[in-house]
Formats: structure tokens, C-alpha cells, sequence
């Protein structure tokens, strides 16, 4: 056995970090102390309930710093899909005089590119922003579909399948400079507590974050919505959260997206250069394997690799023998039979190569030693997939 192999072939290697991440044990603690004893409910007239708000206000007051925005422009949501539908679906309620134009990419997360089919069924006109073959927007292509009109764009910020990195600072400023009135959103679900985004800085109105992303509980997310925005509700109840989003606020998972925002984001720096390093392992190390490529990859912490002769599922399964749990794709599509990634079709794979590619997303938590070991054994596996498939 490779040495490598014998150091951690009783470990487990947790390469799906993009799916979701293990949560942060100071912040599980934390939000366990704000179940079992701050466990009033916000909108309560009395001691317990101020003390719940209290803890509500503190997380959007950390949020807001690293937003650099207004805490009243922070909605808390049960998690990425739900801020990303009431962007577009309550933008588009919102503004029913203007006429309704919007446009979005070919490689947005289903969360964004269903919703924009709903509302084209409700007459809203809906153009679609193709990619290149390292999955990037043309900015040229974005500014010709512009109107004066256009009510909304939305453009993701890192892909969840391939780590392409949008330009949204230039996107947001064509966007102003063609149409002045038109909503800028973003789902930075994947690039929230990796990479810096500053909406009002890059012309963002609309932001969209979930915690279980950046090591925070399942069920929590965020909306950033500049002030002065129209935005209508899409869930109706009391009116909590100044009638933004009711419901009884999540104030555990609130608080628990703060604490890990704020811990992620006091070393960003630190933390993207240990993500490329252990990128640059693995990469390093599949070095010499033929018949294998990398799609995109702006962001260190995606990996999507192309594997000639393999199929995804198979190489998947070979890997999780070994302890290696990757990815065949974006975790909200995989249950589909027979899908295809419409990501990776739209930055030019053919369908064969699309179903022979695997997912590799890491966070600060993973190792360099883990990469080595998972290098060794995707070229094992490989090797003999391929004499299989030769058979």
C-alpha cells in the first residue's frame, strides 16, 4: 500500500464542501445554548422575547458589517433558494408597471433559473446569458441585451458546479450605464465568506446567502436588499422582519450564520491561500493520468474534472469505498435521472464528457495530506475503471 494510503485509509475525506459543510462546533454550540435557553420568540412583549431580538440584532449588526450595508437591509431567510426566489419572483411583483424584461445566465442554480421560467409563463420576457468554454458571461453580450426597460439581471457569482468567477463589479456598472432603473441580483451563495463582494461597491442590489455553505446550520440564509429597492414578500403571516419575510424568525440559525461569516471573513486572505495550495496538491498530483481536464475553476475551492471513459457515477462510488466523498455534480440536481449538467453543455462539453465529470469542493477544514491520498487513489481507480470499460 501506497504510504499515503496507509496514513489515512481508515479516515474519511469530505471533498463536497460546495453540497454542504460540516458545521462549525463553536457555532453549533452556540446556537444549542440559543435553543434550550434564549428560546423566545422575537416578537414577544416581555423579557425573554427582548433578549431573542437582542440576538437577533447582533447578527445582522455582524452580517452588516461585512456587507458594509444597513442592518434594515439584511432579511433573513430559511436559506439560498428562498432569497433567491423572492429576488426575482418579489421583484417582479414588486414592479407590475414596468414592463417585464429580465435576464439571467445559462449556468445559474436551479433556485435562479426556475423561477425566471415560472415568470415567463406569466408573460415576463426572460434572456439568457451564454458562456464561454471557462463558463464566464460576455460583458458585450450582457450590455446588447440590455433595455431601458430590463427590470432585472441576475448573475451568480461563482458557479456551484465549476468555480467560475463572474465579473460582477463590471457587470453591476454596464447594468447602471444602460438601464438606470434596472435590479441588479446576485447569488453568492457559493462565494459568500470565500471571496469579497461588496454590493454597493460593485452595483448590486440584491444579494443572496446560505449558511450551510460556509459551515453554518442547514435552514439559514440571507438577503441583502439595498434600500429603496421594491421588493414584495413572497411568504405572508405577521409581517415579521418589517413585512419583508413573516414567519417566526430562525434566531439560532441566524446567529449561527454570523458567527461563521464573521470568523470566515477575519482571515479571508489566510484562508484562500490554503484553499489554491490544496488545490495545486491535488492537481499536482493527478499529474501524468491522461484522458483528464479541468472546467473553469476562477475559485480554487471547485474543482470539476472531466474523466474520459468514466463515468461520474461510477468514479463517485469507486472513491466513497475508499472514504472519498466528491460530487457528480451539483448536489440539488443529482437526484434526476439521467440529467445532464446544463452548466457544463452551456460552456461547450459534449454530453458524454458532461456525465464523465466529477466535483471536488474543499474548505479550510480539509487537508494537504488528504489531497495526496486522493490523488493516489483517483489514479488507482481510474486505471482500472478503464480496463473495465476496455473489456
Amino acid at each position: 500500500m501506497n504510504p499515503v494510503q496507509n496514513i489515512l485509509s481508515d479516515m474519511e475525506c469530505y471533498l463536497d464542501n460546495s453540497a454542504t459543510t460540516a458545521v462549525d462546533e463553536e457555532a453549533a454550540a452556540l446556537m444549542g445554548e440559543l435553543m434550550t435557553k434564549g428560546y423566545g420568540n422575537p416578537s414577544s412583549l416581555h423579557n425573554i422575547g427582548f433578549e431573542a431580538q437582542k440576538k437577533l440584532d447582533e447578527a445582522a449588526k455582524g452580517l452588516s458589517k461585512i456587507l458594509k450595508c444597513r442592518e434594515n437591509e439584511l432579511i433573513f431567510t430559511s436559506g439560498g433558494t428562498e432569497s433567491n426566489n423572492t429576488a426575482i419572483i418579489g421583484s417582479y411583483l414588486a414592479n407590475t408597471r414596468r414592463e417585464k424584461h429580465i435576464i439571467t445566465t445559462a449556468i445559474e442554480h436551479p433556485s435562479v433559473r426556475r423561477p425566471a421560467d415560472f415568470l415567463e409563463t406569466l408573460g415576463c420576457r426572460v434572456d439568457i446569458l451564454g458562456v464561454d468554454a471557462n463558463g464566464h458571461i460576455d460583458l458585450d453580450e450582457l450590455k446588447s441585451l440590455l433595455r431601458p426597460d430590463t427590470l432585472l439581471v441576475s448573475i451568480m457569482h461563482v458557479n456551484n458546479e465549476t468555480g467560475a468567477v463572474q465579473p460582477i463589479a463590471e457587470a453591476g456598472k454596464i447594468i447602471k450605464e444602460v438601464s438606470e432603473g434596472c435590479i441588479f441580483h446576485v447569488d453568492d451563495v457559493q462565494g459568500f465568506g470565500k471571496l469579497r463582494l461588496i454590493p454597493k461597491e460593485a452595483g448590486v442590489d440584491l444579494l443572496s446567502v446560505s449558511a450551510h455553505k460556509l459551515h453554518g446550520p442547514k435552514g439559514s440564509g440571507l438577503l441583502y436588499a439595498r434600500s429603496g429597492v421594491r421588493l414584495s414578500p413572497i411568504i405572508f403571516g405577521g409581517g415579521q422582519q418589517g413585512g419583508k419575510r413573516s414567519g417566526t424568525e430562525n434566531v439560532p440559525g441566524a446567529a449561527g450564520l454570523s458567527f461563521c461569516a464573521k470568523k470566515l471573513y477575519a482571515d479571508l486572505d489566510g484562508n484562500l491561500e490554503k484553499l489554491q495550495k490544496l488545490r495545486s496538491v491535488l492537481l499536482n498530483g493527478l499529474e501524468g493520468l491522461e484522458g483528464i481536464s479541468v472546467n473553469g475553476g476562477d475559485a480554487p475551492y471547485i474543482i470539476s474534472l472531466t474523466v474520459q471513459d468514466v463515468r461520474a457515477e461510477v468514479l463517485l462510488h469507486a472513491l466513497e469505498q475508499n472514504g472519498i466523498y466528491v460530487s457528480a455534480g451539483s448536489a440539488c440536481s443529482s437526484h434526476k435521472k439521467n440529467s445532464v449538467s446544463p452548466t457544463l453543455m452551456a460552456m461547450g462539453l459534449s454530453e458524454k464528457d458532461a456525465s464523465s465529470t466529477i466535483r471536488i469542493s474543499t474548505c479550510c477544514k480539509n487537508t494537504e495530506e488528504e489531497m495526496l491520498y486522493t490523488a493516489e487513489v483517483m489514479k488507482k481507480e481510474i486505471k482500472n475503471l478503464r480496463r473495465f470499460v476496455q473489456r
